[in-house]
């Protein structure tokens, strides 16, 4: 065989065979891409930032007590649904990612639990209700706290067969071995309430965390492996916010500066907690998702995204820069309406967020720079574990 031949030889093997390298790897990609996801339910607790129809106008907190009303919902569903907002929010999409239906509220007995439960209560604190009621606070409140969606969660669980990991070993990794645990932000209706109390900041902030912290050991004891908790988001840069301060505090973002200095501090409290808590359960793991500064990135962006109102209510009263008065709120007689375009606000009621927003923060969680560790190595993990 001549030289020629033998070289043409060669690399018609050679190009044979990194075809097929890349058949094999192009295959992978797209069995890995669309792969279904690891989880099979998801269990959530939280606020109203979370709630997704546990509370009710009639039993909502004091200031955003008409989420049953029009205009919530408008977007999305086209009919309230107790959601403060427009229309969907940060765990739907956080659902939708995961192939999984809406998680349904506690509250609802009739609704099918088999991919989960929501646990969240709009108002709701980190810190138990009675201590407020010692402390004669009780504006704004609601009688839940996490300690109560503890309690909810449990009754499920014990539902199950599921008592503890080590009594019920069988029946709890059958409740919890494929859940993902979205922990929504909490705490931050505890700040709200101490305005004008004698309760130092310090104090809610130490016994907040304590409680997450405390509620995260108790479901991780019942087989809790793979959890988000969501921190604070920059507070000061909430429409009602700007109502309770002074013109002259105000940040780089143009947002209340003592409330976001208040909010910042409480977070990287709760990540230094959380990295104590993964240190004492490596077999679990835990994320911590970012909302102040995915929040701050998308303000500094907010043009690119279509935002044309940064602070400014869609669904509020009084026009002006805010749109916003705490005794007319979203779905009063008095704002019984909201603006045209909800997506290019990023402030839906003065105190939660439109459905375009809870999107981005959701993808800049699960896809983002904005979970430590980040969401792909949670998936990563329980694909391993299966």
């Amino acid at each position: 065989m001549s030289t020629s031949k033998i070289l043409f030889t060669n690399f018609t093997c050679q190009m044979s065979l990194i075809i097929t390298l890349i058949f094999i790897l192009l295959s992978s990609y797209s069995q890995a891409s669309s792969s279904p996801s690891p989880f099979k339910r998801i269990y959530a607790f939280g606020d109203s930032y979370t709630d997704t129809g546990n509370t009710k106008t009639s039993t909502g907190p004091t200031a955003f007590n008409h989420v049953s009303n029009p205009p919530y919902g408008v977007t999305f569903f086209h009919h309230p649904t107790n959601r403060y907002s427009d229309g969907r929010i940060v765990l739907d999409f956080v659902a939708q990612a995961q192939s999984l239906p809406f998680v349904p509220p506690y509250r609802n007995p009739k609704a099918d639990r088999s991919h989960g439960v929501n646990f969240a209560v709009g108002g709701a604190t980190a810190i138990r209700h009675g201590f407020f009621l010692k402390n004669n606070i009780t504006f704004n409140l609601v009688p839940q706290s996490l300690q109560t969606q503890l309690v909810w969660f449990n009754k499920i669980l014990e539902s199950e067969g599921c008592k503890d990991s080590h009594t019920t070993p069988r029946e709890c990794k059958a409740a919890l071995g494929d859940a993902l645990i979205w922990v929504g932000e909490i705490g931050a209706n505890d700040y709200t309430s101490i305005l004008g109390s004698s309760l130092s900041r310090k104090t809610i902030q130490v016994l907040s965390i304590n409680s997450v912290i405390g509620f995260l050991q108790e479901i991780m004891k019942k087989g809790a492996k793979y959890i988000v908790v969501q921190g604070l988001p920059p507070i000061g840069c909430i429409t009602y916010s700007f109502s309770l301060s002074s013109a002259d505090d105000r940040d780089a973002a143009g947002c209340v500066a003592s409330a976001n200095r208040h909010a910042s501090t409480h977070n990287a409290a709760l990540q230094g907690q959380l990295s104590t808590l993964r240190k004492q359960n490596p077999e679990s793991v835990i994320l911590y998702a970012d909302y102040y500064n995915a929040h701050l990135a998308l303000l500094k962006n907010a043009a690119k995204h279509g935002f044309e109102e940064r602070y400014k209510a869609c669904c509020g009263y009084g026009g002006g820069a805010y749109n916003f008065d705490v005794f007319n709120t979203c779905g009063s007689s008095s704002a019984a309406a909201s603006c045209d375009q909800p997506a290019k606000y990023i402030n839906w009621d003065g105190a939660h967020f439109t459905e375009a927003v809870y999107k981005l923060m959701a993808d800049s969680f699960l896809n983002g720079t904005y979970c430590n560790p980040p969401f792909h190595y949670l998936i990563t993990k329980k694909i391993q574990s299966n």
